[in-house]
């Protein structure tokens, strides 16, 4: 099982610094979250969390996971990047297109692509993107986004989406894998589809074991048992050499990881305590 250290929240002028030291301690990738804004007042509640509150305010860092992607790959040479998970509701498909072959092809194709839905009206209707028949549409934006990241000329013609003929250079030399997120049925059916891996949210032991077993259904239904298919999780009550062992058993590929919290170390802190806990951490697990 593989480690990935998740940077939400942390001040923008660390990301560059955790990504080269999160390089050099051995863990495989970086899980960048996506957050557009953050509105006063909320439509709907949070999904992830019991009471439906936001784990962040208005003041919380967020970037960009793409641009961050792009810039801890140009001070870094191996470790890779995904998106964990970007909203696609709310965004046009050729310009995102566009962004990931960019980001692909800057790191070497040490990018993955997770991507979502979103969970907020206001951040669709906001941007110009209708909120109702979400899901349908973001299946039509992830089909044109693989289209298009293959290379060649494409040309699509849907209930949402309509263009001739187009072509975007260079296509990145490797596919971009996807990654769905999401813990509804419709999205578990989404990730068995189409997706290379699924990526989970905060999740208890028992409901990513219930998941997992799920997934492997629905894979064969969809006649893809055999392909690769990476499994991310963030585990809220499994942890330690016993509990990380526990995850693997359980067909768990990736481990999303925040170090520093282990530590009592907080999103705010220092970038070098955060450092800190990042050797801590490789040294009892990784190495």
């Amino acid at each position: 099982m593989k480690f990935t250290v998740g940077i939400a929240m942390s001040p923008l002028d660390q990301l560059t610094a955790l990504a080269q030291t999160a390089e050099e301690c051995g863990f495989a990738n970086i899980a960048l979250p996506d957050s557009l804004f953050f509105m006063e007042t909320a439509a709907a509640d949070y999904p992830y969390t019991p009471d439906g509150s936001r784990m962040w305010n208005a003041e919380t860092p967020w970037v960009d996971p793409l641009i961050a992607a792009a810039a801890m790959g140009a001070v870094t040479s191996t470790i890779g990047f995904y998106t964990n998970v970007l909203k696609l509701g709310s965004r046009n498909p050729l310009l995102l297109a566009r962004q990931v072959g960019s980001v692909a092809n800057l790191t070497g194709n040490r990018f993955g692509f997770g991507v979502g839905i979103g969970w907020a009206p206001e951040e669709f209707e906001w941007c110009g993107a209708p909120y109702k028949r979400r899901g349908a549409r973001v299946d039509e934006m992830i089909d044109i986004l693989e289209k298009v990241l293959a290379g060649g000329m494409v040309e699509y013609h849907g209930e949402f989406f309509d263009f001739d003929r187009l072509q975007m250079s260079p296509a990145p030399s490797k596919p971009v894998p996807f990654y769905v997120g999401g813990h509804t049925e419709v999205a578990l059916k989404r990730a068995a589809r189409v997706g290379d891996g699924w990526t989970s949210a905060m999740m208890k032991f028992d409901d990513i074991v219930s998941t997992i077993a799920r997934l492997t259904e629905l894979r064969t239904e969809y006649g893809r048992a055999d392909r690769p298919f990476e499994i991310q999780t963030v585990c809220i009550d499994r942890f330690g050499k016993d509990g990380y062992a526990q995850l693997a058993d359980a067909g768990v590929t990736d481990s999303i990881v925040v170090p520093w919290i282990f530590d009592g170390v907080g999103f705010d802190a220092p970038v070098e305590a955060k450092q800190d806990s990042l050797r801590k951490f490789a040294d009892q697990y990784i190495k």
